[in-house]
């Protein structure tokens, strides 16, 4: 029986990282007043596709205005580092 691989675990295979965006807008029969949604989803850094790609539907379909956008990306999986030690230990 082969199980199946989930998207978020093949995403990151191929280099997505936990992309989280901090999205500030105006309300829109209060533009004075500023609403936060948050938005996560796997992304490429540095240009992040899929995020652009969101903003680019909030401002085309939403009627708030975007005020500000904060990003943060962490790639889970990265190829394992290791160096190299100086020094013998004695197992008896």
């Amino acid at each position: 029986m082969t199980k199946a691989v989930s998207r978020e675990f093949r995403l990151q295979m191929e280099g997505y990282g936990l992309t989280t965006a901090e999205i500030h807008y105006r309300l829109p029969d209060h533009p004075s007043i500023l609403q936060l949604y948050v938005w996560q989803e796997y992304d490429l850094a540095p240009h992040f596709p899929e995020l652009k790609g969101f903003l680019g539907y909030w401002e085309s379909a939403l009627e708030g205005a975007l005020h500000s956008v904060r990003v943060a990306h962490h790639r889970l999986i990265r190829p394992s580092e290791w160096r190299a030690v100086d020094g013998v230990i004695g197992l008896h």
